[in-house]
């Protein structure tokens, strides 16, 4: 199995090498990076990952992965790496996203009618691509697969795992990565997080909400 993971700048680092640790660890799958050129991409916060190929020399994909990130609001009007994802996904047997990456799948016009999730900041952008938003931490309808935001990815992964090279093989890998998680607050999300800490959160990010809204729905007339 070919499983091709698009990178790009401003991408959340973690929405993407979450699930690299993941699939780079499923026996008989191989892992592809792939960018719009295969120049140093540079993630939010400056890490710096080095594509394998580029969007116009990339094998035949049975999976496609998308990340997700600021990065996204430019992703989602690039209509060379949008008819890459859509040309890709006609053959692909699981076309994939973790966090803001499912709004790149909705400008696609991949999502029309299908489940979806995204980071719960972006969660009401879906259905302006004809998603239909789901709350879960991993959504699977068909041979799409979503993740939540960012530390979702790795769920994600071993639900995607599980589906390709089985359960055991799944929990193996979850135990060799020791993924078992114990965060020290109960704040991960807005149903659990101090009513104060997302009152204030969720003022800071207005501007980028309103912003990233306009954005989607200028998206969304390229191919929904």
């Amino acid at each position: 199995m070919i499983i091709g993971m698009l990178i790009f700048h401003d991408m959340t680092q973690l929405d993407f090498t979450g699930p690299y640790e993941v699939f780079s660890k499923m026996p008989g799958c191989e892992v592809k990076i792939i960018a719009k050129t295969l120049e140093p991409v540079v993630a939010k916060g400056g890490l710096k990952f080095v594509p394998d190929f580029t969007i116009d020399d990339v094998p035949a994909l049975d999976l496609i992965f998308i990340p997700g990130g600021h990065g996204v609001s430019a992703l989602m009007k690039d209509r060379s790496v949008l008819e890459f994802i859509r040309a890709q996904a006609q053959h692909a047997k699981y076309v994939t996203s973790v966090c803001t990456g499912s709004l790149v799948l909705g400008a696609a016009g991949l999502l029309k009618g299908y489940r979806a999730t995204t980071h719960w900041t972006s969660i009401d952008l879906l259905p302006h691509f004809g998603a239909i938003a789901a709350r879960d931490r991993v959504v699977v309808d068909r041979n799409r697969i979503t993740g939540g935001g960012v530390t979702a990815g790795i769920d994600f992964a071993l639900a995607i795992a599980a589906e390709v090279v089985g359960e055991d093989a799944a929990k193996t890998i979850q135990l060799v990565i020791e993924y078992n998680p114990e965060p020290p607050f109960n704040c991960g999300h807005p149903d659990t997080a101090d009513v104060k800490i997302l009152e204030a959160l969720t003022q800071k990010l207005v501007p980028l909400q309103a912003t990233r809204l306009v954005e989607a729905k200028e998206a969304a007339k390229l191919y929904c």
